[in-house]
């Protein structure tokens, strides 16, 4: 497999270790678009890195947040600031999009929810992409939703 793209399953290992490891080493910046954000530690790696001084920048599905208290709360313990939407149209319709770029050098992208069922229970995939014109292609979707999505700052305590 190329250095540009690895491959990984949840059947071999950790991916939250692997998510993780990306948020530590980046310098700048960490854009996601993520269905469902739940699992501790990737929330605390997010929380750590904005304490870093790292933009960080999260849009999360308007229906998935309404009915999680629990990623009301994580992201509120964090203090991360971040963006709800929806899908493209009718009701029901989902922001289901499952990628993160960092320092706009590296993006994961995959079936892979940032949930502990993605990682304890689920099989599922993770992408690593170190490709320009790849990761380029993602940053550019990731500014449409960001300009789309409703501006969310959540109450310390919620």
């Amino acid at each position: 497999m190329s250095q540009e793209v690895a491959v990984h399953f949840t059947r071999n290992g950790s991916v939250a270790e692997l998510i993780a490891a990306e948020v530590r080493e980046a310098r700048r910046s960490v854009d996601a678009a993520l269905y469902r954000l739940t699992h501790p530690s990737l929330a605390r790696s997010l929380g750590e890195a904005a304490s870093r001084g790292l933009q960080i920048r999260l849009v999360l599905d308007q229906e998935k947040y309404a009915e999680s208290p629990g990623t009301r709360q994580l992201l509120a313990g964090y203090g991360l600031s971040f963006r709800l939407l929806s899908g493209r149209r009718g009701p029901g319709a989902k922001m289901h999009h499952k990628f993160a770029i960092f320092d706009r050098r590296t993006a994961l992208t995959g079936s892979y929810n940032w949930t502990t069922e993605s990682e304890d229970l689920n099989f599922d995939n993770l992408i690593v992409l170190r490709d320009a014109d790849a990761i380029a292609e993602y940053a550019r979707e990731f500014e449409l939703l960001w300009a789309a999505a409703e501006k969310i700052k959540p109450a310390a305590g919620e």
